[in-house]
């Protein structure tokens, strides 16, 4: 079977961005809005969506030396404008947000001022004046998410926390190999142009070295930077498992103390996120150690030398990818949900997991178990059936994501669902 490659645009200027309503609702009622994420995932381009639907609208771009010598110099003027203004990559001046303070408490304060764009998380730098409270929102942007791929829906939590085991979804024509292939181009607009395998591999080694070259180096001094690309290989090969520093640091014979700071500065930076570990009182044998999965499944496996070839090998350990690949999915989501969603993982100290749990704030629960495999067993929803003995009526459905075709049921709350519902 040939392996599904999706066609993308040639144009990130014509992907739909799930995001862009977001933005629009936030500038409607809010005088600063922040569009976070990595590099090369599109905010640039999305900020100039956005300008060119509001008349009157400036954008400066901070990646260029003189628009930032004038902002360091002059940050009162260089924020003064009557419409909207946006302002790419603003953790290059972080002086400008006094600014920008003053102008929304004094000169003006009607919604709709500032749309800033960083590729760190802005408010966690410490060289960041103040935090804008009361006056800004924060949306993050993720490289694209396979609706957005597919031009989908991309409402699978919704539909989860509100239909619970009786979501319905079609039946899927992906198989194994068609998840590896999506999961190993990743989300990058840049990367999925590249239809060859071997130059998208070309694009993220470019993407790690000026990541460490340049966006490391504005905000940490880093001895050294060799050290921090051992740590992202490392990190690559133990994708969607817990995270403990004094395991990499033990590896690499580095102090625990600088590889949860290099962690730190990763997930600053939106190259890996913590899943942190979710458990109530209900479950005090739960352990409290938070996963670690890459931000883009594409760059996570260039990092541990994973070809499309060598993945659709019958042995390769192939898991921890997928998992990593639904993870992310599910994180995206998250940024546009109708309530707000947290996701988490549990594990227990009798070795019981659940990949994802997404519990809203009624404190509802939906769990989720992945598995690469293209048959499912009722032995995959051990963990699930677990969580449901401990939490009850609390667990509204369990779902093991699979890479087969076929919806089914296995019990009470329980049920197969094919990867594909994700987005489709």
């Amino acid at each position: 079977m040939e392996c599904y490659v999706p066609m993308v645009t040639t144009s990130d200027q014509l992907l739909p961005r799930h995001a862009y309503r977001r933005v629009e609702a936030a500038l409607a009622d809010t005088r600063v809005v922040v569009l976070n994420g990595a590099r090369q995932t599109g905010k640039s381009t999305l900020a100039r969506q956005i300008a060119n639907g509001l008349p009157g609208s400036t954008t400066r771009y901070l990646d260029e030396a003189a628009v930032r010598e004038a902002a360091s110099t002059d940050p009162t003027a260089f924020v003064h404008h009557d419409g909207l203004l946006i302002i790419d990559e603003v953790q290059r001046v972080p002086d400008l947000l006094l600014a920008i303070k003053h102008e929304v408490d004094v000169i003006d304060t009607r919604p709709g001022r500032f749309l800033l764009t960083g590729s760190a998380r802005l408010f966690a730098l410490h060289q960041i004046p103040d935090l804008l409270p009361g006056r800004a929102e924060t949306i993050e942007l993720w490289p694209l998410s396979q609706g957005e791929i597919d031009r989908e829906a991309d409402g699978f939590v919704d539909a989860a926390f509100r239909q619970g085991s009786a979501l319905t979804v079609a039946r899927s024509d992906l198989r194994r190999a068609d998840y590896l292939a999506r999961a190993l181009q990743g989300g990058y607009p840049e990367a999925l142009r590249r239809a060859d395998g071997g130059r998208r591999a070309r694009f993220f080694e470019s993407y790690i070295a000026d990541l460490i070259a340049r966006d490391v180096r504005q905000i940490s001094q880093i001895e050294r930077p060799a050290d921090l690309r051992r740590l992202l290989n490392m990190l690559a090969a133990s994708i969607a498992s817990p995270a403990v520093p004094a395991t990499f640091a033990s590896r690499m014979q580095l102090p625990a103390s600088t590889v949860k700071r290099y962690v730190d500065l990763l997930e600053l930076l939106f190259i890996v996120r913590r899943i942190p570990a979710w458990s109530t009182n209900l479950t005090t044998r739960a352990v409290a150690t938070p996963k670690l999965i890459a931000v883009d499944s594409g760059l996570a496996g260039h990092l541990a030398g994973l070809t499309l070839k060598r993945a659709n090998h019958v042995a390769a350990p192939v898991g921890p990818l997928v998992e990593n690949f639904v993870l992310g999915e599910l994180a995206r989501q998250l940024s546009w949900a109708e309530e707000p969603v947290r996701l988490y993982h549990y594990r227990d100290r009798d070795q019981y997991e659940v990949d994802a749990v997404l519990e809203r704030a009624s404190g509802e629960i939906v769990a989720i178990e992945v598995k690469a495999a293209e048959t499912v067993r009722a032995e995959d929803f051990k963990g699930i059936r677990r969580l449901q003995r401990r939490i009850g009526n609390q667990l509204i459905a369990g779902f093991v994501l699979y890479a087969g075709g076929q919806p089914l049921s296995f019990g009470d709350r329980l049920r197969a669902l094919p990867i594909s519902a994700l987005w489709q």
